[in-house]
């Protein structure tokens, strides 16, 4: 294994770590824009389904 051996690794290395660390951050956006969307329209129709339940007669 010569010294250009060791470099390049490293140089693979390092590009890998920067390609993951970003693909996290984009796994990360997602899941918060995707988890509040959800959360806000879990919200909604509960809203909805509580003042619905006034109208239901028996």
């Amino acid at each position: 294994m010569t010294e250009r051996d060791g470099i390049d690794m490293e140089e693979k290395t390092y590009k890998t770590m920067g390609g993951a660390g970003a693909l996290s951050i984009a796994v990360g956006v997602v899941s918060l824009v995707v988890g509040v969307a959800s959360g806000v329209l879990l919200i909604i129709s509960g809203a909805k389904l509580l003042a619905g339940r006034n109208k239901i007669l028996f």
